[in-house]
Order: structure tokens, then sequence, then C-alpha cells
């Protein structure tokens, strides 16, 4: 990716506001610089702690392995075991193509934050931020019609299975992939290369110079990103959690754990960066106009940065390897895997073996030839 989720959308180049432009993650001894009018003053934003240039570049590596490992387990399990049936399956496979394009963008990320500029060119600059906005948006929005699914199978169960079939799947999916898309197209259009300070950045230029199209961004996300989400996320695992407690079920207390990991989860994951681009918001719009508060919430927005990007990684095991069936189909995967890997090295040392005996005789056959 190209900086950050707040380096792509929060770090303007407004006229009458952003003087110095650096990225958090890439060097901890430079500064930003903000100036007040109305205070007539410069605050000079420092940046995250010495450790930062090591610690973000380890935690995003290790990220992309985990969260690359686990969607693409996902993907191979579902087509190639459980063949997508039923529309869970439908919104598993696209939930997990989400987070792989958001997993995608952290490598970009890591060099990011190691040179401290941007080194692949314009083009990339506006691929990568728009992928990872539209893998952000759709894996939000996927996360968000699997817990209407969830809330029609367990509370509409009645009538639920003349909705739940896996054409209505594919075309929801296709619904929320233009939307996501939709949604990040301001991000291919402003994000460019640009010389900044004597250093290459992959940064958003806005047209405006009162921050009308940053402030955009920053309520796009905060709305379609986590306020409808979790105002549906609580509506509908709110009316599962009573029908559940109705049931006498033995799975129920297993099913109501589940329900509590899900909205915990997202909650933990979403919620501090959207508070963090809130305020920043009222930040742009000179609301915020405090020097030390500046200074805080720039923290803040890298730290709750960190927690957002946890949440593609831990996708695949909430969504997929908690269910007993998918599972199963993960065990049933490995051991055919395995049982190849252990006919691949049976082959090899039967190969081995007949390389050798065959060196043998013709050495034998050489030598008596020789005598």
């Amino acid at each position: 990716m190209e900086g950050n989720l707040t380096s792509l959308l929060d770090r303007g180049d407004s006229e009458n506001m952003l003087v110095g432009y650096t990225s958090p993650t890439s060097n901890s001894s430079a500064a930003y610089e903000y100036f007040y009018p109305e205070l007539d003053t410069d605050c000079d934003l420092e940046n995250i702690p010495v450790f930062a240039p090591t610690f973000f570049p380890v935690l995003y590596s290790l990220l992309f392995v985990v969260g690359l490992v686990g969607n693409a387990l996902v993907i191979w399990v579902l087509i190639v075991f459980k063949k997508v049936r039923a529309i869970t399956d439908v919104y598993l496979l696209n939930l997990a193509i989400s987070d792989l394009l958001f997993v995608f963008s952290l490598p970009f990320l890591v060099q990011y934050s190691i040179k401290s500029q941007w080194t692949f060119g314009n083009a990339m600059c506006k691929i990568i931020s728009s992928a990872y906005f539209t893998g952000f948006y759709s894996s939000t929005l996927f996360i968000t019609i699997m817990s209407i699914d969830r809330y029609l199978a367990i509370v509409r169960s009645v009538s639920a299975p003349q909705i739940r079939t896996t054409g209505c799947g594919v075309i929801s999916s296709l619904v929320i992939w233009a939307v996501a898309i939709l949604a990040s197209a301001p991000d291919f259009v402003f994000f460019q290369e640009m010389n900044y300070n004597n250093q290459t950045k992959c940064i958003p230029h806005y047209p405006d110079s009162k921050n009308g199209w940053k402030n955009f961004s920053n309520f796009e996300v905060n709305v379609l990103g986590w306020l409808i989400p979790a105002g549906i996320l609580i509506f509908c695992y709110h009316s599962i959690f009573k029908n559940l407690q109705k049931c006498h079920t033995q799975n129920k207390y297993k099913a109501m754990k589940l329900v509590f990991l899900v909205v915990i989860v997202f909650f933990v994951c979403w919620t501090p960066i959207n508070i963090a681009l809130f305020m920043d918001s009222l930040r742009n719009m000179y609301i915020i106009d405090d020097c030390q508060t500046s200074q805080r919430l720039d923290l803040a927005l890298e730290l709750a940065e960190v927690l957002s990007f946890i949440h593609c990684c831990l996708n695949p095991i909430i969504y997929a390897f908690v269910g007993e069936k998918f599972k199963k189909h993960v065990h049933k995967a490995f051991r055919r895997f395995a049982r190849f890997l252990l006919i691949c090295k049976n082959q090899g040392v039967s190969d081995g073996h007949g390389l050798d005996k065959h060196y043998t005789l013709l050495g034998t056959s050489s030598q008596s030839q020789l005598r």
C-alpha cells in the first residue's frame, strides 16, 4: 500500500493548512507542521516514536504472511473441496478475495515505510491506493451481508429459503463489488505520485484548498465503512441473540459465543480508526485547533491503524475455520496435500534407488569392458 490508511486519507496537500508532509511510518525524525489561522501559530506534530521504522515493516510483513495464507486457504478449500454450492460459500469466497486485495497492498506499505518514499511510479500509486480501498469497502460490506444472511437463516427461517439461494448470493456480491469500486473511485482519481520536500510520495492531491474532498473521503469511510455496517450488525446479531436464547439445542452457547466474537472483533478493529478519522475531519475544519490535541491525534491515528489491519487476518478464522463443516473440509484438504507430498517423496526415493541401481549396472558394465 502507499503509506497506510491515515496516510491515504488524511495527508492532503491543502495549501492553507498542511505546510510539511512526511509519511508517518517512514521517518521518525520528521515532523508535521500545521498552521492555525485563528491562533496565528504553527504546530509541529512530532511523528511516531523512534521504533516505528522497524516496528511497522515487521508488523505489516507478518500481517501479509498470515493474511495471505489464511485467505488463500479459504479460497482453495471453497473452490476445490466445498465447490461453492451454498449462498454462505459465495459470501465466504468473496470475503476472502476482498481481504486478499486488502493484504496485497501491505508489501508496498512495507517498502514505503522503510525507504520513506514511493518508488513504484504514478500508475502503481493509483492502482494500489484504489485497490486497497476497494478491498476495504468490499470486505466490510461482505461482513455486513453475511450478518444479514445469518439473520435470515436463524430469525426468518421460514421465508429465508426463497431468498437464500446461490443466485441471489452471486447478484448481491456483484452489487457489493460495484459499490466498493465506485466508493474507491475518488482515490484512483486523486492519489498520485508527487515530489514533496525532495521526496517522492504517493498522496492525494485534492482540487480544492478548503479540505472539502479530504473531509468527504473521511466521512465516506465513517459512513460506508463503519456507521452503516455497525448499525446492521447490531440489529442482526441482537435479533439472532434473542432467538438463540429461546433455543434449547446443544450448540446454543457455542453459537452465542460466535455472535459475541463477530461483533466484538468488528468494533475493536474498526471503531478506533473511525473515531480518529472523524476527529481528523474536525481538525481539517479547524474545530480542533489545539496543538497538543493534534499531536495526540496523529499518534492515535497510527495506533488505531494497527488494529484495522489485523481484521483481514482474523476474518478467515471467524467466518470459516470456526465452522465444523469447514474444518472438516480443511482437514480433508491437508490430508490430501500430505498424501500428495508423501507420494512425491516416495517417488523421489524410488527414482533415486532406480538411478543408483542403473548407475551401478552401468559402472559394472563399463568396468568389465575396460578389463
